[in-house]
């Protein structure tokens, strides 16, 4: 039934209400009108007809009448199939038709009464009146009734009803017809306008709508082309910073990759000597070298977001077994000892085992370095994907938190103004599980408990690789991931 919720139906139905009851109304008012005209039309001409006659036969009854001179008026009355009775005043006729209501009618007054009656499904027209003397209109004792069958007009008044009946069909219909036409028309334009709206929002900001005539629904088309040409400029200008934005920070952190190399290679030379400098030389020395490395993890982190956003980032997939690569990840950091690992074996999954263990080595990282042992990591295996789910008995993560977890730079706490990580290290993470086909969740337990979720039965799609010159290069495989919690 959602069908008659729609426009084009409401439309139609209007119409069909509106052009029925007017017609219907016409036909109405017709049929009164000529059913009234028509049974007064006849009942006057009969009854005309009949005062005419007794007025003139009733001169030649000699009074008293007899029986005999009663039957001849009765006789000379009767025209074709007109019934007439004539009897002495206060004698009953024999025909029920005339009702004792009529007889007491004509009796008290010396005009001519009448009235409509019907029997047997047949209307008759009955009328009486007193004849009366013509000198000084005395009554004359004798009273004439009148019996007339009005069937004809009757089967009259039924044509003039199916002829109304008939009128209202084509008037029904005429207003369906002049619905859909109407629906039609106003349903177009607001068919083509639901299009646009749909392929806007699709990201299709070049759709506009043809504008025909000058009426409500042309300034509405007019209005639309205008919001989505602005939308378009609106949009353009924001994805053309957003752009510049990408490009600067790729530029930047590719710039700074040669000096970042030199100033490593002087750190370590420093870190290496620190312990024969005196004490605050040796203090200064490992603070340069700790914030070279800081800075050293920032850029790199920078430039695998920045092939994120470019759609430069590609897989390289390989049948793993999940359980021993979570297992070497935690291994090659020597953390087997701190971690209850739950892994079982033999559960298969392509994908790209560099970066599940960056995913891995951040969210075993964060519960080391932000929550409280026990730290487990556990993966689980259903018949679509494998889940490795990382939980720490810490504190826990604020329910205004979680929603903002992957948001790169993001601080729970806005007043510490740098961190020992970059920031970027959970949405790095989050943007390898998505580049999976997978996902990266959170949710608060008895610390924070973090799920990575990978398809197990399909390959993941890998993105395309962007155009331009932006740097590619994968970080050194001796590179640490970041670990950052907000």
């Amino acid at each position: 039934m959602n069908w008659l919720r729609g426009l084009r139906a409401r439309l139609v139905i209007t119409f069909v209400l509106v052009g029925g009851l007017s017609a219907v109304g016409a036909a109405g008012l017709t049929y009164h009108k000529a059913r009234d005209n028509l049974l007064t039309g006849v009942q006057d001409r009969l009854l005309n007809d009949f005062r005419h006659r007794v007025l003139l036969l009733s001169r030649d009854v000699a009074l008293p009448a007899g029986d005999e001179e009663l039957a001849l008026l009765a006789e000379d009355l009767e025209v074709g199939d007109r019934e007439v009775y004539v009897v002495r005043d206060g004698a009953v006729p024999s025909d029920a038709r005339i009702t004792a209501e009529l007889r007491a009618d004509v009796l008290r007054r010396p005009e001519l009464a009448w009235q409509r009656v019907t029997r047997d499904g047949v209307p008759y027209l009955v009328a009486g009146s007193r004849v009366m003397l013509r000198a000084g209109g005395a009554p004359s004792g004798i009273t004439v009734y009148l019996v007339e069958s009005l069937a004809q007009a009757a089967s009259d008044e039924a044509a003039v009803l199916r002829a109304a009946q008939a009128a209202a069909l084509p008037v029904v219909l005429l207003a369906v017809l002049a619905g859909l036409l109407a629906a039609r028309g106003v349903l177009r334009p607001v068919a083509d306008l639901d299009r646009a709206a749909r392929r806007l929002g699709e990201g299709r900001l070049d759709i506009r709508l043809p504008v025909r005539g000058g009426d409500e629904l042309a300034r509405l088309a007019g209005r639309f082309n205008e919001t989505a040409a602005a939308l378009e400029r609106s949009v353009g200008e924001l994805r053309e910073m957003e752009a510049r934005s990408r490009r600067f920070v790729a530029d930047v952190s590719h710039e700074l990759r040669t000096p970042l190399a030199a100033a490593t290679a002087v750190t370590d030379v420093l870190e290496a000597g620190a312990d024969r400098l005196d004490a605050d030389a040796g203090t200064a020395a490992r603070l340069i070298t700790a914030e070279i490395a800081q800075l050293g993890k920032l850029v790199d982190d920078l430039m695998e977001i920045s092939r994120f956003d470019a759609g430069a980032a590609v897989l390289n997939l390989d049948e793993v077994d999940v359980g021993a690569a979570v297992a070497a990840c935690l291994r090659s950091r020597g953390w087997s000892s701190t971690v209850t690992a739950d892994l079982p074996p033999d559960i298969r999954v392509p994908l790209d085992p560099r970066r599940l263990d960056v995913i891995v080595a951040n969210l075993v990282g964060n519960a080391l370095r932000h929550g409280a042992p026990p730290v487990t990591v556990r993966v689980r295996a259903t018949g679509r994907a494998v889940a490795v789910e990382v939980a720490d008995h810490g504190p826990g993560l604020p329910a205004d938190v979680l929603p903002h977890v992957f948001e790169r730079f993001y601080k729970a706490d806005t007043a510490r103004a740098r961190s020992e990580g970059s920031g970027l290290g959970l949405a790095i993470a989050r943007e390898n599980a998505l580049l999976h086909g997978g996902d990266l969740t959170v949710a608060p337990g008895p610390g924070a408990v973090f799920t990575l979720t990978l398809p197990r039965n399909r390959p993941a799609v890998e993105r395309p690789s962007a155009q331009g010159n932006l740097p590619t290069q994968e970080p050194p495989a001796g590179t640490a991931p970041p670990v950052d919690r907000p």
